[in-house]
């Protein structure tokens, strides 16, 4: 065969092979179109399409969410998921995509930070009036003002008296008496005259002069006009009630003394904070005469009884004062560290504080099933206090369960969907609770929101706060807001600016304004508040910022519910059920128009108004509907 008959018969072949592998790829393809769908392609399966983050928005086909904008997602029933009414089943895809985490509960000895507010007071048990033994005339005061440290034996006043002239003058009789009888045979005759000298001795002694002074009278031809009264210790003179001329009666008190080198520190604690509170606890403290500083004391006595208007009990703290620097009437700033642990022999049962779904009146917690990969269940939990970013958990759960730590309100979320019972559904069944953002039909409240009607109606509104108090609030207002519209613009590096200078702001509305049982809850609002922002200026990154923002909030509104504000600017709640990984949020605003700080640009306008705390005099104030 020649050459070119073999490079003919190489051509053909090759075109004969491309002809057949085309015809069995296009003959393969057709298969596939005209075969069932693959069971691996959700969109395929899918009948209806909702939002990750509105579940109860559900379209018939694919689009944005008609709240957020965010893209639909399909909705995949799970063909694996038979278990109970709260169990969910997942793919490894699927848990993926959701991010859900898992933590093993154990026990473990966790401590937490409790800030309380009180005022230095003299020391009781160190305090001693200064009154008169006997009627009679001041003419001359030694210590004409209060301050002055005085020393025991120390003279204080002069005193004309009656009284003690007669005293004295009974004395020298009795003693010159005692004198003469002294060598008289009879010896019941020795012991009467020597028995009067006692008596006279011991009545002056009743009336405040020392022995020195007695023993000098007893030297004396004659009585004196004027007596003079010593300090009976050494000590600060903390009142004076008398002046020179002044007349006084038996028991009228002319001076009071304090030893000022220890004091006394009286906490305001309140009754939720008072079982962590128990005697020999040490103490720390700062006052604002010297910032950053800290000094100590111990817990030496918890009142009995109740306030029962500002539901608090006072807890005395001992304090050292020798160097008399610490004053009475000074307010402070205190942190009592506290251990779990030290209410038990054994360390308690804790669980990361991002794993309960809680509302006023139910904590819900998901497992993973050990035995079955993927799969999820409720279990309703009785949980005791939060300390050092955990929950102690009392019931409900063994050591090594795996809890869900993040991603637990998608979990419900998808219940919600599928009407099982879930945290804001307990029963089951029905729509999902929804968000209201005007015109959407079919949405209810959700649990976070009957927990935040719950605490408005727990705080009640300090009566008689001068205006003066509420217009230095306003500079508090206004940094905040200044740091919410920061977060609502995605601007990390202003709003942690904006926090670096709250706490000095904080500092600017002053307790002495305020009424008595105004003080207390103005020092744990300025802790509060001072400890949220320092979380935002520390943040390194706006999530975090954004988390510590809920803190800040919650305390904010708590704080105008109760002192109010000038109303030179209106104070508007907005509240976003989605925020905070779906337990939801409030935030205050100054203008109407939502701007979520929560979630920023993402979803800017999620969320309405649902009060207005102080309605302000330049602007309308109104309900907030169709914002978005």
């Amino acid at each position: 065969m020649s050459s070119s008959t073999k490079r003919i018969a190489w051509i053909m072949g090759l075109l004969l092979a491309v002809v057949l592998a085309f015809v069995v790829g296009k003959s393969t393809g057709n298969q596939s179109a005209s075969g069932p769908p693959s069971t691996s392609d959700p969109a395929a399966e899918a009948e209806v399409w909702t939002c990750s983050m509105h579940p109860q928005i559900q379209m018939p086909t694919p689009g944005q969410c008609p709240l957020c904008g965010m893209d639909l997602i399909p909705l995949v029933s799970d063909a694996g998921d038979d278990g109970g009414p709260r169990t969910l089943s997942l793919s490894r895809s699927a848990k993926a995509i959701a991010g859900i985490q898992t933590t093993a509960v154990k026990r473990e000895a966790v401590g937490l930070e409790l800030r309380l507010v009180g005022k230095l007071e003299a020391d009781e048990t160190e305090t001693r009036a200064v009154t008169a033994r006997v009627d009679g005339r001041i003419d001359r005061l030694y210590v004409d003002y209060t301050g002055v440290v005085v020393r025991k034996g120390q003279k204080l006043f002069d005193i004309y008296s009656p009284e003690l002239y007669s005293a004295q003058a009974e004395l020298i009789a009795a003693k010159k008496a005692a004198a003469d009888l002294a060598g008289s045979t009879l010896e019941s005759t020795r012991r009467s005259s020597e028995r009067t000298v006692n008596a006279a001795r011991e009545r002056l002694k009743l009336w405040g002069l020392s022995q020195e002074q007695i023993q000098a009278m007893e030297t004396q031809s004659t009585p004196t006009d004027h007596v003079s009264i010593t300090a009976p210790m050494t000590g600060t003179v903390v009142q004076k009630n008398a002046a020179e001329g002044s007349y006084v009666k038996t028991g009228q008190t002319i001076y009071t003394l304090a030893n000022l080198s220890s004091l006394w520190l009286q906490l305001d604690v309140y009754e939720s904070d008072l079982g962590w509170m128990q005697r020999g606890q040490t103490v720390r403290f700062v006052s604002d005469a010297y910032p950053g500083e800290f000094f100590k004391g111990k817990v030496a006595f918890i009142d009995p009884v109740l306030n029962p208007k500002s539901q608090s009990v006072k807890v005395r703290v001992n304090v050292s004062n020798h160097d008399g620097r610490l004053k009475p009437g000074m307010f402070a700033h205190a942190v009592v560290e506290v251990g779990v642990s030290d209410t038990g022999n054994e360390e308690p049962l804790v669980i990361p504080e991002s794993a309960p779904l809680i509302t006023g009146k139910r904590a819900l917690v998901y497992i993973a099933d050990p035995e079955q990969e993927g799969q999820f269940y409720g279990e309703e939990v009785v949980l005791g206090p939060r300390a050092g970013g955990y929950y102690v958990v009392r019931e409900g759960l063994n050591e090594g369960d795996l809890v869900v730590s993040h991603g637990a309100f998608k979990i419900d979320s998808a219940l919600q969907i599928r009407a099982k019972s879930s945290m804001m559904n307990p029963d089951g069944g029905g729509s999902a609770p929804g968000h209201d953002h005007g015109g959407t039909s079919g949405a209810t409240p959700g649990g976070s929101k009957d927990l935040e009607a719950e605490t408005a109606q727990s705080v009640t509104p300090i009566d008689g706060v001068p205006e003066e108090f509420r217009a230095q609030l306003d500079a508090v207002l206004n940094l905040y807001f200044e740091l919410g519209n920061a977060l609502s613009g995605d601007d990390f590096e202003s709003a942690k600016q904006a926090a670096l200078g709250l706490p000095a702001v904080i500092q600017k509305p002053k307790h002495s304004l305020l009424p008595p049982d105004g003080h207390a809850p103005w020092g744990d609002a300025q802790n509060n508040l001072r400890k949220a922002a320092e979380g935002i200026s520390s943040a390194k990154e706006i999530v975090a910022a954004r988390l510590a923002f809920f803190d800040l909030s919650q305390e904010m509104i708590k704080t105008v519910r109760l002192f109010g504000a000038s109303g030179a600017t209106p104070v508007l709640v907005y509240h976003c059920p989605m925020a905070i990984d779906g337990a939801g949020a409030d935030w205050l605003q100054a203008k109407e128009g939502t701007l979520n700080p929560y979630y920023g640009s993402q979803m800017l306008r999620c969320g309405s108004q649902t009060e207005v705390l102080v309605a302000g005099t330049s602007s309308k104030t109104g309900a907030d509907h169709g914002n978005h």
